[in-house]
């Protein structure tokens, strides 16, 4: 290597490294990040060799406009139904038995994640395990992780599962000669074992392993340790609170939030009323101890201490506001805004009482308080809110008590089918089979799929639009040329040198073997995108200077970035169910670390001999 190569290629590791330490730190978020390497490989382009038009073709490179266009039909077939019904069916099955709630989670999800993007089927199945989990008397911590896996887990049966899969496979176009990309059910073998191998995992060890957090039937005001920021009051004669609607009332009282209205064995809820207050009235306010004394004083109102505010005195009137349980995803246009920001108490009549964010919990000043993907709330929310958040994706609610009001309901009422449904499971076949018989490449089978969805009214522009992952997209656009940087300077090559040295005391499956463990390693840690990008040129430069399979050494770091389950960060079903089941980032480690180490094993050798070293 010159000593220009060679300083480019220190260039692009320091420029690496800086990436690293962003992604892991998140200082700001990776989309931001990813755009960031743009400008700075154009700005360093002396060293780094990528122009303007190589640092901006991620946006055009064809994994990126799959990827786009899989989101938008995944979306449509979600908007049919189909997936809710399913899961209605699922807790039918379960008849109430722990053991095979798990079973009915792990064995479904696992299978659809293989067509259907998997962030959609997770946020589906979230309030319906729950609910299982419920039914079955069994703590939803102990279904929520495994549903996560089998999810990760049905991303290796087809290129479409994952968007790791559809960027291996262009990958393989441009680094391996003669290879014109991966095919659709190419490795569905192979990822078949692996989700035989993983379930059977899961319903065994994982099941013995994975730890029951949130206890059954837990009260969301203990869970969340309200206790102390729960009050009932009550209207003491001459207070100025009476004559008042509940909204004025709670408008000139920002420090303290009234959450429900008690009169005569009734309730109404609160802060979004207009009724009037009377003498008499119960209130129940949300607040510190110290600033619900001022409103106390201020108001002329008594305390009623003997009477527990618990999620019964929400739940055991009828009112239009209910206690839920809401993940904030990193598709949600709420992260990186206040809750004052988002509007949730003006716009949807929605009070955020608390939020969880890993061991963290926090219960007061929420205004200036931003927002991350994986936060808990605890709201105090309306049925028409829930609605909005779940069609639009805001947040997914894990609200159990709401899909028990429709437990005795007519299951087309609770979950109707489209009449669009066999149009747009229709299209999704058609992308698959046309990709698959390669009449089409997937990128043009998977657009022409969308048009198809648009014109048969299965889906919406708006809605097509809202279901993209634009944080993903930019990641992918960001990323792929620094893994151009990375060939081009000779970095790839450099860093394969040190991989091939394993060959002195291991066998070409050995050196595969280490290779899919640091990319497991770090998908757990950068997301599997951005392993995908740096380590398969890596990858297929050892396998060249071994004189090896270079299709399989790239087959190693894709399934090694498919299956991340050692962090709540790794994959982003890991981070949707992180807060509803309570758990702590070491219960990833103890419950994911084994499966990846098995799966290891099972992928390395299963390539090993279905495609040679």
């Amino acid at each position: 290597m010159s000593i220009v190569e060679a300083s480019g290629a220190a260039v692009v590791f320091l420029l690496i490294l800086a990436v690293l330490v962003a992604f892991v730190t998140e200082v700001v978020p990776n989309d931001v990040t990813a755009i960031s390497v743009v400008a700075a490989l154009v700005v360093l382009e002396p060293w780094t060799g990528v122009g303007a038009r190589a640092a901006i073709s991620g946006f055009a490179n064809p994994a990126t406009v799959t990827i786009m266009a899989m989101y938008m039909l995944s979306a449509g077939v979600q908007n049919t139904g189909v997936v809710e019904r399913l899961g209605l069916y699922l807790a039918d099955f379960t008849g109430g038995r722990d053991y095979r709630a798990l079973v009915a989670t792990v064995c479904t999800t696992g299978p659809i994640a293989g067509f259907v993007n998997n962030t959609p089927v997770v946020a589906v199945f979230i309030p319906m395990v729950t609910s299982l989990a419920e039914e079955s008397r069994v703590s939803p911590s102990k279904l929520l992780l495994p549903l996560s896996y089998a999810a990760i887990l049905g991303g290796t049966l087809t290129l479409i599962g994952t968007a790791t899969n559809i960027l291996a496979s262009d990958l393989a176009r441009l680094l391996i000669d003669g290879r014109d990309g991966i095919g659709m059910f190419e490795f569905t073998g192979l990822g078949a074992v692996l989700l035989v191998v993983g379930t059977a995992y899961l319903l065994t060890v994982g099941w013995r392993l994975t730890p029951a957090r949130v206890p059954v039937d837990s009260d969301p005001v203990a869970e969340f340790d309200l206790d102390d920021y729960l009050t009932h009051l009550y209207v003491r004669p001459g207070s100025p609170a009476a004559g008042q609607s509940v909204e004025a009332f709670d408008d000139a009282h920002p420090d303290v939030r009234i959450l429900q209205i008690r009169r005569d064995g009734g309730a109404y809820a609160g802060p979004h009323s207009d009724r009037i207050i009377e003498t008499g009235d119960g209130v129940i306010v949300h607040g510190p101890l110290q600033a619900v004394t001022r409103f106390r004083e201020a108001a002329t109102l008594g305390r009623r201490p003997r009477e527990t505010v618990t999620e019964e005195t929400f739940e055991s009137t009828a009112t239009d506001g209910m206690l839920a349980k809401a993940v904030v995803t990193d598709q949600s246009p709420f992260v990186g805004e206040t809750v004052a920001e988002t509007g949730l108490h003006d716009y949807h009549e929605t009070s955020v009482l608390a939020l969880r964010r890993g061991g963290d919990l926090f219960r007061t000043e929420f205004g200036d308080r931003t927002l991350e993907a994986g936060d808990l709330l605890l709201v105090r929310t309306t049925p028409a809110a829930v609605r909005y958040f779940t069609d639009t994706g805001s947040l997914v609610v894990a609200d159990e008590r709401a899909l028990d009001r429709l437990a005795d309901a007519d299951i087309d009422d609770i979950a109707p089918l489209s009449p669009k449904t066999p149009v747009a499971v229709g299209v999704l076949v058609g992308v698959v089979a046309l990709a698959a018989l390669d009449v089409l490449p997937i990128v043009i089978a998977a657009l022409a799929g969308v048009v198809a969805m648009v014109v048969s009214g299965c889906l919406t522009t708006s809605d097509a639009y809202d279901a993209v992952s634009w944080n993903v997209i930019f990641l992918l656009a960001g990323v792929i040329p620094l893994g151009i940087a990375l060939e081009s300077t000779g970095g790839a090559a450099l860093v394969s040198e040190f991989l091939v040295a394993t060959d002195s005391v291991l066998p070409p499956v050995g050196v595969m073997f280490v290779l899919y463990a640091v990319a497991g390693v770090l998908a757990s840690v950068i997301t599997p995108v951005a392993t995908v990008v740096l380590m398969i040129p890596v990858g297929v430069n050892a396998a060249a200077q071994l004189g090896a399979n270079e299709f399989a050494f790239l087959l190693t770091v894709m399934f090694a970035s498919a299956t991340s389950f050692m962090t709540p960060v790794g994959y982003q079903t890991n981070l949707m169910v992180y807060g509803p089941g309570g758990y702590e980032f070491t219960d990833f480690l103890r419950v994911g670390g084994p499966l990846q180490l098995l799966l290891a094993v099972v992928a390395t050798a299963g390539i090993a001999v279905i495609w040679g070293v």
